[in-house]
C-alpha cells in the first residue's frame, strides 16, 4: 500500500520512547493495512547523542534540540516521553500552538497543568491523547472521556501503581516485611533505586488527579490531592488483615458529592483494608485495576499491566493512530470543558479504620483506652490483644501489649482527635498503624 505518510516527531527514546519505535517499525504495515496511513517516525530528541540505542533509525533522524522538532514544519504529530514538567510543558504548549497533535504518556505534567494544557488544546482544536499516562497500557483513559462522558460517574477507585502492589503482595503470599519486599521490587526493576514517588503515594496521586478530572469535568492538580504511602504498613497488619477477610492495597480514591450547597470533590491515596470478596482484592503483583461507579452503568472494572515499556507504548500507538487519523480528516477528539469544584475536606469523610496501638500491659488499660474512642464519637466493632512483635519465634515484650481495634463508620477528623488523646495517654506507648476499611456501607463516605 502506499497510503499517507504521517510523520512523527519523539520527544524522549528511554525505555518508553524506544519501545514506541520499534512497536511502529513492527506493526507500520499492519496499521497502514488497517488505517490507509504509513506512520514514519522522523525524527527523535534524545538527552545524550552519544548513548547507543536500541532503535533502527538512521543517525540524522536524532537530535538534541527537542525545541527543533517541534518548529519543524514537515513534522505531522508530536510524541512526548520525556516526562517532567521542565521544558515538557512548554514544548508541548508550542505543538498546540503550531495546530500539531500531541500523544504524551507524561502523568507528572497532566497532574501538575493539565488545567492549562487541555484548555490550550480545545482552544486550538488538535487533539491531545494520553491513554498511557494512566495505568499504562490498560484502555481506561479513551472509554472515561468518551464512552462514559454521558455518565454520572460518583466515584473511581484502583490499584493505580504497580510497584506498591507488588510489594503488598509479596508481604501478604510470601510473609516478607517492608524492607525485603522492596529490596525485591529494586531488584526485579520493578521499584527505583530512590522509590519515594511510588511508596509514598505521589505517583498514584498523579494519575488520581488526571482521573478526577476527566471524570468529573473538574480542574485537579496533583497538589489537590492528599497521599498516603505503604511504608508504615507492618507484618503484624498484613496477618491481622488475613484472620478477618481482608488484604491491603493501596488504593487510589476520586469522589463526587452531591449536596444542597452543590458538587463537591475529594482526590486521595492511601492503603486501604480491602474484603477478599472485592474485584481489587485478587489484583496481585504488578498488574493495576480502575473500578468506576456511575448512577447508569453501575460497576465497571478495568484491569491490565499498569507500567513497562511494551503495555505503555502500546497505549502510545493506540493514541498515536488516532492523531493520525483525526488529522486526516480534520478533526480531533474533544476534551470538553472543566469548571473549578469545590474540594471537600478529607476531614469530613466518613470510614471504618483499624487502629493498631501498643501500650503497658496492666489493669485499667483497655478501659482508658476505650474511653478515648468513646469520647470523640468513635464506636469499636472489635479488638484483639496480641504479643507486641512481628516475629513469632521471639518472645513478648514483657509488661507491653499490642491492641488492634476496627471501627465502625466514624468521621476522620473525630479519628483524628480520638487518636491524639491516645497519645497523650501515659498508659499508651506508640499509636501504630491507621488504615481505612473499604466497605459497601461506607464508600470512605
Amino acid at each position: 500500500m502506499n497510503g499517507p505518510v504521517v510523520k512523527v516527531g519523539v520527544l524522549g527514546c528511554g525505555t518508553v520512547g524506544s519501545s514506541l519505535i520499534n512497536l511502529v517499525a513492527r506493526q507500520g504495515d499492519f496499521i497502514e493495512s488497517r488505517t490507509g496511513l504509513r506512520l514514519e517516525i522522523a525524527r527523535v530528541a534524545v538527552r545524550d547523542m552519544g548513548k547507543a540505542r536500541e532503535v533502527d533509525l538512521p543517525p540524522e533522524v536524532f537530535t538534541g534540540e527537542p525545541a527543533a522538532i517541534v518548529a519543524d514544519p514537515d513534522i505531522d504529530v508530536i510524541v512526548e516521553v520525556m516526562g517532567g514538567v521542565v521544558p515538557a510543558q512548554d514544548l508541548v504548549l508550542s505543538a498546540i500552538a503550531a495546530g500539531k497533535p500531541v500523544v504524551t504518556a507524561n502523568k507528572e505534567l497532566l497532574a501538575a497543568v493539565g488545567p492549562e494544557v487541555f484548555a490550550a488544546a480545545e482552544h486550538a482544536k488538535v487533539d491531545l491523547l494520553f491513554e498511557a499516562a494512566v495505568a499504562g497500557g490498560i484502555p481506561f483513559v479513551r472509554p472515561l472521556r468518551e464512552s462514559l462522558l454521558g455518565e454520572p460517574v460518583f466515584r473511581v477507585l484502583g490499584i493505580m501503581n504497580g510497584t506498591t502492589n507488588y510489594i503488598l503482595t509479596r508481604m501478604t503470599e510470601a510473609g516478607a516485611d517492608y524492607t525485603e519486599a522492596l529490596a525485591e521490587a529494586q531488584e526485579l526493576g520493578f521499584a527505583e533505586a530512590d522509590p519515594t514517588a511510588d511508596v509514598d503515594g505521589f505517583d498514584a496521586g498523579a494519575k488520581i488527579a488526571i482521573v478526577a478530572s476527566l471524570a468529573f469535568g473538574a480542574r485537579v492538580r496533583a497538589s489537590d490531592v492528599d497521599c498516603e504511602g505503604i511504608r508504615g504498613i507492618t507484618a503484624d497488619d498484613i496477618a491481622f488483615a488475613g484472620r478477618h477477610g481482608f488484604v491491603v492495597k493501596l488504593l487510589s480514591v476520586a469522589e463526587r458529592f452531591s449536596g444542597p450547597e452543590g458538587n463537591r470533590i475529594v482526590a486521595r491515596v492511601h492503603p486501604a483494608f480491602v474484603p477478599d470478596t472485592h474485584p481489587l482484592a485478587s489484583v496481585r503483583e504488578s498488574f493495576n485495576a480502575i473500578f468506576v461507579q456511575g448512577k447508569s452503568v453501575g460497576d465497571l472494572m478495568f484491569y491490565g499491566r499498569g507500567a513497562g515499556g511494551g503495555p505503555t507504548a502500546s497505549a502510545l500507538l493506540g493514541d498515536l493512530i488516532d492523531a493520525a487519523s483525526n488529522r486526516q480528516r480534520n478533526n480531533h477528539a474533544s476534551l470538553g470543558s472543566f469548571s473549578d469544584m469545590p474540594l471537600r475536606p478529607v476531614d469530613e469523610l466518613t470510614s471504618a479504620f483499624y487502629v493498631s496501638i501498643e501500650t503497658a500491659d496492666r489493669p485499667g488499660v483497655l478501659a482508658a483506652v476505650a474511653g478515648a474512642f468513646s469520647d470523640h464519637g468513635v464506636s469499636i466493632a472489635s479488638m484483639e490483644q496480641e504479643a507486641p512483635t512481628t516475629d513469632p519465634t521471639a518472645p513478648p515484650v514483657r509488661g507491653q501489649a499490642r491492641l488492634e481495634f476496627v471501627t465502625h463508620l466514624a468521621r476522620e477528623r473525630d479519628l483524628t482527635q480520638t487518636l491524639q488523646e491516645l497519645s497523650d495517654l501515659d498508659i499508651v506507648l506508640k499509636v501504630g498503624s491507621v488504615i481505612r476499611v473499604l466497605s459497601d456501607e461506607s464508600g470512605f463516605r
